[in-house]
């Protein structure tokens, strides 16, 4: 059996070994020939997945390593009877680790405390909702919209959207679909955020897009930051990526090159999920443990003296020890002027992301904490 695999899917080859013979391709190389004699191959999301490529060659089992699948023709598939499988959920919790990098940074930098401030949370899946959870452990008046979760369940805690646009912060968790492929136009992501949307937020107000690039309407969210329409974004994805647009990086308080969800936690898990989906098409028993394999955290015991300090501070330092939101989006800015050399800038940051592990991998030693705090970092995930 013939696997190909993107090589920026972690310990793929060592998932995969005992299922074929495992050959590791660059995603955005792949192309009909590649994939002509392959059985199964495993992907990321800059690799599109339809007829174009796929007619023609035996693959029979396609499995993506990201929650999302919007690069995807699942129509194709079901069609050309090609099994699918993604990763939900696997990387929920480093996207959500992520929001709270970029939260506390936002509040040093404009001076204030996030404890009090409201946030609403756009799409309130597997990402969405630990955000909401995130969020609420640093004290933060979380709002919440989901029309198809509304929809489903009742629950009145899902508020029409109009309903966020006073809060401090709005931060997006949505799959990337447009209104003639949602039951209700209300559903459609593609350019939720536009120059009308932007005018009804609170100028005092930051936007955060974790999700897919083209949710924002760049376009008029350039302007909206020149011209002070709202205070700031955090911008982790592009409509244009990889050569993203430097003006608005420019303008964005933070940016960095869609590598929310890189934790090596979330990376690995997404493997695992799709490596179990490959042998259930193949009818073998799963033998991968990734646990055996895991590197140990850099900071597995991690002290910090909270005597006389404020919640904030130490909650900042905890988290920006272990991911330095900052630096990502440093190297984001030393990006090469030309389109073509910024787009390939942007994926070799990609391939060569340094190992980021997630809270839950360090234990936090507290002298001097209080029980309040205590609380609110391991809210947001961290053992102690």
């Amino acid at each position: 059996m013939r696997i190909i695999a993107d090589e920026n899917i972690p310990f793929v080859r060592e998932a995969c070994a005992t299922l074929g013979d495992v050959t590791l391709v660059a995603g955005r190389d792949v192309t009909r020939e590649t994939l002509s004699d392959a059985d199964l191959f495993l992907c990321r999301s800059v690799t599109k997945i339809n007829r174009a490529l796929l007619e023609g060659t035996r693959v029979r089992f396609v499995g993506t390593a990201t929650i999302g699948f919007d690069h995807v023709d699942l129509a194709y598939l079901r069609q050309a009877g090609i099994a699918f499988a993604s990763a939900p959920g696997s990387n929920a919790n480093s996207v959500a680790e992520y929001i709270v990098a970029a939260l506390l940074v936002l509040a040093r930098q404009g001076g204030f405390s996030l404890e009090g401030k409201t946030i609403g949370v756009v799409g309130v899946g597997n990402v969405g909702s630990r955000v909401v959870a995130k969020a609420e452990a640093l004290g933060m008046r979380v709002l919440q919209n989901d029309p198809p979760l509304a929809r489903a369940t009742g629950d009145k805690r899902f508020l029409p959207l109009d309903a966020l646009l006073d809060a401090d912060f709005l931060t997006f968790h949505v799959p990337l679909t447009v209104a003639a492929s949602v039951p209700l136009a209300e559903d459609a992501t593609y350019h939720m955020v536009d120059a009308a949307f932007l005018a009804r937020m609170k100028p005092s107000a930051y936007l955060l897009n974790s999700s897919r690039g083209p949710v924002v309407d760049e376009a008029a969210l350039e302007p909206g930051l020149a011209g002070r329409r709202i205070t700031g974004a955090v911008l982790d994805v592009w409509e244009t990526e990889p050569a993203f647009d430097p003006d608005l990086l420019a303008l964005a308080a933070l940016g960095t090159p869609h590598i929310a969800g890189y934790s090596f936690d979330g990376k690995v898990a997404a493997t695992e999920m799709i490596y179990r989906a490959a042998c259930e098409v193949i009818g073998v028993k799963p033998t991968w443990d990734p646990a055996a394999i895991m590197p140990p955290p850099g900071h597995p015991r991690l002290e910090i003296q909270c005597t006389g300090r404020p919640d904030e501070d130490v909650l900042r330092e905890a988290v920006l020890t272990i991911y330095d939101i900052e630096a990502d989006d440093r190297n984001l800015r030393q990006s090469p002027t030309s389109a073509a050399e910024r787009g390939a800038y942007f994926d070799r940051l990609r391939k060569v992301y340094p190992e980021r592990r997630e809270f839950q991998n360090t234990t936090l030693i507290l002298p001097g904490a209080s029980a309040r705090l205590t609380a609110k970092l391991a809210g947001v995930g961290f053992a102690h």
